[in-house]
């Protein structure tokens, strides 16, 4: 149980890591960082979120900008509606981006998961209800998103998500996990 708590305490110290916030308090009924966690708990509950999806924001005053890659426009939207309903948020810009429809990239993201889930002990990243890894892939790029506890991982998700047929590239922006605390 240990392991598994601290699986989520990294995950959030991730995502306020990779959060812009600009942390001054503000006239309303909250600050900046009080926003920013209603943010991402909102998020992470969105009922269609998935390891294919990778929604970001930062938080300005009472503005929150969302943005990111995402499969449906129901996330994109729903992204908004759940945020701009937590007190103190007096705007959100919404620059989420609706991923292109096509077999072509679904089965570039079915290949990828297989992959990675079926190797090296990955599967712990995607297997979740909130997965510490995101899956990213638009027209044939693949892009790789989030944060995996060590070197090794890192080194191996990348090979692998190389490997998998029909890819034009890869970008690795994962965070190892040791180097943001």
């Amino acid at each position: 149980m240990k392991i598994f708590s601290s699986f989520i305490i990294s995950a959030f110290v991730v995502l306020a890591f990779s959060s812009n916030t600009n942390a001054q308090n503000f006239s309303g009924t909250g600050s900046a960082r009080t926003i920013e966690q209603q943010v991402f708990k909102k998020i992470l509950r969105l009922p269609y979120y998935e390891v294919f999806d990778n929604i970001k924001y930062s938080v300005n005053g009472g503005t929150v900008i969302l943005y990111g890659k995402v499969r449906n426009a129901t996330n994109r939207k729903s992204a908004e509606r759940v945020v701009e309903d937590i007190p103190g948020v007096t705007n959100v810009v919404n620059n989420i981006d609706v991923l292109p429809l096509g077999s072509f990239d679904e089965s570039i993201r079915r290949n990828l998961y297989r992959t990675l889930a079926n190797r090296g002990g990955l599967y712990r990243y995607l297997n979740t209800v909130n997965p510490s890894v995101r899956l990213v892939v638009e027209r044939g790029n693949i892009t790789l998103e989030g944060y995996v506890a060590n070197r090794g991982d890192y080194n191996l998700m990348n090979i692998l998500a190389r490997s998998v047929p029909m890819t034009f590239g890869v970008t690795n922006n994962l965070v190892i996990e040791n180097k943001i605390r």
